[in-house]
C-alpha cells in the first residue's frame, strides 16, 4: 500500500490515496503508522478518497485509533496532495469531512502548492455542541478544576471541540509550562463527554499570540489548525485579541481570520510533503 508522509508546521499525518488503495481497518492502521518508533511516525492518519458530496472527502483518525471530525493542517495537506499528484488541477476545492464541507484555496508556486487558505466555518459556542456538561448558551471563562488547580477555560466547537485556557503573560509557555502533567487531565475531564482538545494560550499583544495543544487521542502535536482557530475566536470573545491574529505554535505561524461578515472562520498557512513510501 502506497502512502504519503505530509505534515502542516509540523502536525504530521500519514496520507492513502483511497482512489487507488483500499483500507479495511483504518483505525487499526492509524495505530500501526503512528508510532514513531515501529511505525512510520505521525500524529495520526488521513484517507483521502471520492465524494459525492463535494470535490474530494478526507477521513481522519488519531494517533490511538479514534476518529477526528476535522483536522485544519490535515486539510491543508490534502489540498497539497491532489493538486500536486494530479487529481486535480483546480485552485480552488471543497473537501468533506465529518465537521462539514469546508472550501480550500490553494496558492501555487512553481507547479506546486505553497499555501492553502481553508473557510473553516462559523464556531460553535452552545455548550451542546462541544459537547460540555455546562449551562448556559456558551462557555466563556468558565472555571474549570483540574490536578486540584482551578484554570478558566473558553469552549469554542470548530469542527473539533476545543476547550482554550489563557495564560499569565509571565508563563514560560514554550520551554517551561506542564502541558504532559495537565493535558491529559484536561482531555479526559468529566465535563465533556467526548474528551476534548485543549490550548494553552499566552497573549502577545492584539495581534499575535502563542498556543500550544494537547490533542485528545494523539497528545502533544507541534499544531492544531482547528485549535488554532478556536483560539483566536475565544481570544475575540475575551477581548484579548483583534479578528485577525497571527498565532505561534512550536511546528510554526498561521494566520487567522474571523470575518464578521459571513461570521465564518479563515485560516491560512504551509503544507509539505515529507516523503512518500510504501507499508508492506
Amino acid at each position: 500500500m502506497k502512502f504519503t508522509k505530509m505534515h502542516g508546521i509540523g502536525n504530521d499525518y500519514v496520507y492513502i490515496n483511497c482512489f487507488q488503495e483500499t483500507v479495511e481497518d483504518p483505525a487499526a492502521l492509524a495505530i500501526k503508522v503512528s508510532d514513531r518508533h515501529f511505525g512510520v511516525g505521525s500524529d495520526g492518519l488521513i484517507l483521502i478518497k471520492p465524494s459525492s458530496r463535494a470535490d474530494f472527502k478526507m477521513d481522519m483518525y488519531n494517533a490511538d485509533g479514534s476518529r477526528g471530525e476535522m483536522c485544519g493542517n490535515g486539510i491543508r495537506c490534502v489540498a497539497k496532495y491532489v493538486y500536486d499528484y494530479g487529481l486535480t488541477d483546480q485552485t480552488r476545492i471543497s473537501v468533506e469531512t465529518l465537521g462539514g464541507i469546508k472550501d480550500l484555496e490553494l496558492t501555487v508556486k512553481d507547479g506546486k502548492v505553497e499555501k492553502v487558505k481553508v473557510n473553516m466555518g462559523a464556531p460553535k459556542l452552545n455548550p451542546r455542541d462541544i459537547p460540555a456538561d455546562l449551562p448556559g448558551e456558551s462557555v466563556i471563562d468558565n472555571p474549570i478544576t483540574v490536578n486540584g488547580a482551578e484554570y478558566r477555560i473558553t469552549c469554542v466547537n470548530m469542527g473539533n471541540p476545543h476547550a482554550v485556557v489563557f495564560l499569565d503573560p509571565d508563563t514560560d509557555l514554550m520551554k517551561g509550562f506542564p502541558i504532559q502533567n495537565i493535558g491529559p487531565q484536561f482531555e479526559r475531564h468529566p465535563l465533556f463527554p467526548n474528551r476534548i482538545n485543549t490550548e494553552f494560550v499566552k497573549v502577545k499583544d492584539r495581534s499575535h499570540l502563542e498556543m500550544r495543544v494537547w490533542e485528545r487521542g494523539s497528545g502533544e502535536t507541534l499544531a492544531c489548525g482547528t485549535g488554532t482557530c478556536a483560539t483566536v475566536v475565544a481570544a475575540v470573545l475575551n477581548g484579548l485579541c483583534d479578528r485577525k491574529a497571527q498565532v505561534h505554535l512550536l511546528g510554526g505561524d498561521l494566520e487567522i481570520f474571523w470575518d464578521p461578515a459571513d461570521d465564518c472562520v479563515y485560516m491560512t498557512g504551509p503544507a509539505a510533503v515529507v516523503f512518500d513510501g510504501e507499508l508492506v
